[in-house]
């Protein structure tokens, strides 16, 4: 029953994750719905099960670590943010305006309580890289997460850095690719292929696990297998649909970076649940 009722839990803030980021596109009138939406529940499982934090102690040292390395899905991650208490909802509708704290990609200097300053595709696993070498100099006193998205594991320096986590055997990360199929430009596997994928992981010495990255059933034991590991990286190949949640935007490019508009926002929001007041 508990198991059940974690599950639930998880879905709701997955959803409301959902609900916040199509309110906060709208309101500034730019930015990117799909990727958003799909790395909706794998968020709330880690900002809501698998990550050691503390809201109350946001620059705790052996806080667990998250690296958005897709900067521009971070509408997510700020719906997680102000759900777990880290920021006052009333920012959310800030987003991508001049001065807020919200930019359009992750700030730290603005936003403290994030990890780092990411959008330069390719570039946040080798922070995370970084950040899960001073864990093991400190005895592994903190976990390193990083979401990836597919199109952005075309960069080079991606592979860099995976060479270099599994030579320092950094068991303590674990990159997430989050696996929607596609980029800005159409589908991946038409832009520039990745597979096989789970294979390319295996010959640089990761970890890897394929799950669906929106069943709750696989995704939190797959966080605790990468828990198990030793010796050596994870990384979880998520399979996502871009766009969950929305039928109208599922699974098509076009919602890679276009906002909705208002009417869209309240179609959006009625199949999530939400009706939108005038």
């Amino acid at each position: 029953m508990l198991e059940i009722n974690k599950m639930k839990q998880l879905e709701e803030k997955a959803r409301q994750i959902r609900i916040d980021s199509i309110q906060m596109l709208t309101e500034a009138g730019s930015g990117h719905p799909g990727g958003s939406l799909s790395v909706a529940d794998l968020v709330a499982a880690l900002m809501f099960d698998v990550m050691k934090h503390d809201p109350k102690r946001p620059d705790w040292e052996d806080r667990d670590r998250f690296v958005m390395s897709k900067g521009h899905c971070i509408p997510a991650w700020y719906s997680a943010l102000a759900q777990a208490g880290y920021i006052d909802r009333n920012l959310l509708p800030t987003l991508r305006k001049l001065g807020s704290p919200l930019q359009g990609h992750p700030d730290r200097v603005l936003l403290p309580c994030l990890e780092a300053s990411t959008g330069s595709l390719g570039q946040g696993l080798s922070i995370a890289v970084g950040m899960a070498l001073a864990s093991k100099m400190k005895g592994n006193a903190f976990r390193v997460f990083c979401m990836l998205g597919d199109g952005e594991i075309q960069e080079g320096q991606v592979w860099e850095a995976a060479m270099a986590a599994a030579k320092f055997k950094l068991d303590t990360l674990v990159a997430i690719v989050d696996h929607n199929g596609l980029q800005i430009d159409g589908f991946v596997e038409q832009v520039m292929p990745l597979e096989p994928l789970a294979d390319k992981w295996k010959a640089f010495n990761w970890h890897v696990i394929s799950i669906d990255g929106h069943e709750f059933g696989q995704i939190l034991p797959a966080f605790e297998r990468a828990s198990d590991t030793k010796g050596k990286p994870t990384v979880i190949l998520a399979k996502t649909i871009k766009g969950k949640g929305v039928s109208f935007m599922e699974n098509l490019c076009d919602w890679h970076g276009v906002a909705p508009n208002r009417e869209q926002e309240a179609q959006a929001l009625a199949e999530l649940g939400v009706t939108k007041s005038k």
